[in-house]
Formats: structure tokens, sequence, C-alpha cells
């Protein structure tokens, strides 16, 4: 297997991959930028070391990233050249154990996403299964035991280089705190092979689960199952805990795990309200979880503030961006209603960056004429002691920044968008 890691083929789609998805340096500072030269000049002396077993794995780079509930997550951060030759080795174990993955694992693998996890919990729900035992592991990507993760993978690959250089990866030290600390444990978020070695372990709780015949979906170590009475998810949920600290080593975060009804459980960013259609009492449908539609518009709030030092067309395209990517992940949602009155304020929003751009009475005076307002009233709303915001909801502006405008400098409707 260690020819197959190091083929000329498997490294340039291991670079090519790891460039696409640029990212921070690592503890070496080296950036991506730098990738190429650096693999054209020594490529060759590191895959002389990794097939005779001497090559050096650097330290990982630990980094504290902020999560929407104030706390803090560690990623840790391998230099580009490491990046390359985890994705390698990633691109020759995916096929390995991709075979054996069961139907209900949707992260981190090939045809498979979130919105067909959410489509299954949906499913399940509105199949009857409404007792949902929803467990959260204790920091998982910490805690997962290297020696039961390598048993695993070891049964299916003996080549000795391909493991030793597995086994580098896995126990490479970590810098925090300008220290560097030794990983008995745990499989940093932040580099190539963390998605697959995560699937690869929980994998033996999705054949459990299996072969006991139980609804579930599983998206990385996100993962809930669903049966008919709280008897029977209190005895699933009892046994599964049971399995994941004795078989697994995995501990449960026991204030964020419990036995659901439909309407207080939420996965992947969505929850579940009854849907009042003719003819589907007892049915739900998906909604945004309210934390999400807060992170959204702070987001929006930010790009608007008219303050950032960035041109109209900049901000615009930053804004599209954002809505872009947040409405096609939350399309699957019932979001239309709360959408409209979403882009009613961040219309406004555009309206005071563009009436505090004009800065000056005599400018804004010249503008609003050009945008068909008679000079008497121009000069008026020119000198107004209202503040910019007031303004900005005020038909001075919104019957000539009309949407129509907007759109001419890039704009896209967050209605319009979500209807396509």
């Amino acid at each position: 297997m260690i020819k197959q890691l190091t083929s000329k083929q498997n490294l340039n789609d291991a670079y090519e991959r790891v460039y696409r998805n640029k990212g921070s340096a690592g503890i070496d500072r080296v950036h991506i930028t730098e990738l190429k030269s650096i693999l054209q000049t020594q490529g060759k002396r590191y895959i002389w070391q990794i097939e005779r077993e001497t090559y050096q794995v650097s330290p990982i780079l630990g980094v504290e990233i902020p999560k929407s509930n104030g706390k803090k997550r560690l990623l840790g951060i391998p230099t580009v050249v490491d990046r390359v030759f985890q994705q390698a080795l990633h691109q020759v174990l995916q096929p390995i154990f991709e075979p054996d993955f069961q139907q209900h694992s949707y992260g981190f693998r090939p045809q498979r996403n979130a919105h067909q996890a959410i489509a299954q919990s949906l499913e399940n729900i509105n199949s009857g299964s409404k007792d949902i035992v929803d467990i959260d592991l204790k920091s998982f990507f910490d805690e997962v035991e290297h020696y039961i993760l390598l048993e695993l993978i070891y049964k299916k690959v003996k080549c000795k280089p391909t493991m030793k250089l597995l086994r580098s990866f896995l126990k490479a030290p970590i810098l925090t705190g300008g220290k560097l600390h030794k990983r008995k444990k745990g499989v940093p978020q932040g580099s190539p092979l963390s998605p697959l070695l995560s699937n690869i372990l929980l994998n033996e709780l999705d054949k459990e689960l299996e072969q006991r015949g139980h609804r579930y979906v599983r998206y990385a170590d996100d993962f809930s199952i669903y049966v008919k009475s709280k008897m029977s998810a209190k005895r699933v949920g009892n046994s599964i805990y049971k399995f994941l600290l004795d078989k697994l080593q995995l501990p449960i975060n026991r204030e964020k795990s419990g036995i659901r009804k439909p309407l207080n459980f939420q996965v992947l960013g969505f929850g579940f309200v009854p849907t009042y259609k003719k003819g589907e009492k007892g049915k739900y449908q998906l909604v945004v979880k309210p934390s999400k539609w807060k992170e959204f518009k702070e987001k929006l709030k930010y790009l608007t503030k008219k303050t950032i030092p960035t041109s109209f067309e900049e901000r615009i395209d930053r804004i599209n961006l954002l809505i872009r990517g947040w409405i096609n992940y939350f399309r699957p949602a019932s979001i239309q209603a709360k959408l409209k009155k979403l882009e009613e304020w961040l219309r406004n929003r555009l309206r005071y960056c563009i009436w505090h751009h004009w800065k000056k009475p005599e400018r804004k005076r010249k503008n609003l004429i050009r945008l068909g307002i008679d000079q008497g009233q121009a000069y008026a709303w020119s000198r107004t002691r209202l503040g910019g915001w007031a303004v900005a909801q005020s038909p001075i502006l919104g019957t000539t920044i009309t949407i129509k405008r907007l759109k001419m400098k890039g704009y896209v409707s967050l209605i319009e968008y979500y209807k396509r």
C-alpha cells in the first residue's frame, strides 16, 4: 500500500486537494503558496523517507476558534507538507473502508451530505418514531483512543510503513500556549484524516445499531436514534451509553444527551414543528433553529456596518456569498416568511450604508436630486436632524434606492434566490 500512497498520481491528487482547500500555515509558518516549490525540491526525499519509515512528522499547531455557544473548539493545523501526505493517506484508506460503512452514516462520505441526514431524521419522525435518543459525545475528537482506532485499521491494512505513518500522524505533539504537548489520544479537527478516522471508529456504533434493527442517523459524531415509546428510548439509550463506554471508550456528555420529542429536538441546525397541511395530521416539517437565524443576522449586520472601509460593490459581493451559502444549506426548511422580514431589514441596512457614504449634506442633496427627488425635498432631507437609521427606513430612500437599483449594483434578493 505504501507504493500506492507515494505514487505520482496519488500525490498529485493530494496536492491539488490541499491547495484548493487553502487553510492556514502550520507550526513552520509555511504558507500554502510555497507548497509547490517545496514539493518540487524536497518531494523525492520525503517519499524516500516515508517508504523507509524515517519520515519525521511535524508537531501540530493548536488554534482555538469560538463556537456558537460561546465556548471554544481546538483545531489542530498540520504543516502544509504533512497535509499533503495526510490527504494521500486518506485517498488510499477511503476506498478500503467506504464499502463497510453503513447506510445511515452521512458525514464526510462520497455522495453523502447533511441534507440527506436531515431528510432521514424527518422521515423517521413522520413514520411514527417520535421518541428520540439524542446522544452527545463529550469532546469526541479529543477522546478517541489511538489503540482502538489503530486496531480497527490494522484489520484491513497490513502494510507496516503505512501503519507507521498513520501512527506518527496520530501521535504528533500539539503546540498550545507556547508549549508542546504529547498526545496519547484524540484526532484533532483540522487535518485531512480526522473525518475518515472518526467514521472508521464510529462505524462500530453504526454496525451495532444496524444489528439491533434501530432507526438512526449519524453525521460525523452527531447521531440520534428513533424509537416509538419513551420506555424503549430509555432502554436503548442506556444500552448504547454502555456500548460507547465499554467498547469504544467514548464518554457521554450527559448534560446535552437525553430523550427528546420532535419539538425539542434539533439536528445539524434544523428543528421540527408540526405541519398543519390538510391530510398531514401528526406530521412534522423542518425549520431553522433560532440560534442559526441569530448568527445569520449578526453576520449580515457586520457586513452592513457603515464604518467598514470597503466599496459598496465589495460589500455586496461578501453579502451575496453569505446569502447563497446560508440559503442553500437551509433551503429544505420552511424559511420564506422569515426571509421576507429579514430582507426588508437588510435593504434598510444597505440604504443606511449608502446614506452614510454620501457624508456631506451637499452631496446628499445632489444624489437625491439625481434619484428623482425635487430640489426642495432634497435640500430638506440633506439637512435633516434625523439619524441615519431613521432616514434609511423613511420613504425618501425607500422610493429612490429601490430593489431594482440595488440589483443593478449586484444585490441578490433573499426571497428570489430562495425560490430559484
